[in-house]
């Protein structure tokens, strides 16, 4: 019985020290790659937990060696756009200016019901209200709504007081890569982000860490020396 209790009380210990190296995620944050991994640890664990006539190395050894590819496959995102689209795929936009992409629905496998749910725990009961709604990789909905009130019918007031519609924002550059993500990614060429940035003194795509315009339509950017632009 002793033994058992030392062994269960090491590979506890190998566990929580391998999901602390593996980063501060909670478990409905995990992509499909790392929740793979985190089951695949537990059972790795559970087995010299139980099995006492197992070594205690089969168990470390397996351990040891997914937090190493959990590593590699960390570096790789953070290096490679590619990478991250193979491993973690896309967002995908499920609602467009307050219609729903059926066929985006159907690709990702969600009925309505299951759609309209996530809308009303967002805050949301109206189609109407939300701009943009986006299936996250994490498998989570983010939206993105209008500022425009629907109470406002009068024509002569809406001239007066109507706000400009809230846009999905571009992003140009991702850490010194033009941007190729498909939801995200500018329609314009190149050579437009290239001039774009040289308007506002930057040389070098290398040298920025994100280049993007927001919600209003305004280009912001950020270099890798934390010196902000407008």
């Amino acid at each position: 019985m002793f033994i058992v209790l030392l062994r269960t009380v090491f590979l506890y210990a190998l566990v929580i020290l391998v999901i602390r190296l593996m980063g501060k995620r909670q478990i409905g944050e995990l992509q499909p790659y790392e929740f793979v991994i985190t089951i695949m640890i537990s059972d790795l664990a559970a087995l010299p937990m139980q099995d006492t006539r197992l070594p205690l190395i089969l168990g470390v050894i397996p351990i040891v060696t997914l937090l190493f590819i959990k590593t590699i496959l960390s570096l790789l995102q953070l290096k490679s756009q590619k990478a991250r689209k193979i491993l973690e795929g896309e967002p995908c936009i499920l609602i467009a200016k307050g219609k729903i992409r059926y066929e985006a629905l159907k690709k990702q496998q969600i009925n309505l019901d299951e759609l309209m749910e996530e809308i009303r725990l967002a805050g949301y009961f109206d189609l109407s209200e939300i701009e943009y709604g986006i299936l996250e990789n994490n498998g989570k909905m983010s939206f993105l709504t209008s500022n425009n009130s629907s109470s406002s019918s009068n024509s002569s007031s809406s001239n007066s007081s109507s706000k400009q519609k809230p846009k999905l924002p571009i992003i140009y550059v991702l850490d010194g890569e033009l941007n190729r993500n498909s939801l995200t990614s500018s329609p314009k060429g190149d050579e437009w982000i290239i001039n774009e940035l040289k308007k506002h003194k930057v040389n070098s795509i290398k040298d920025v860490l994100i280049a993007m315009t927001d919600t209003n339509g305004k280009f912001i950017y950020q270099l890798h020396k934390d010196k902000g632009g407008n």
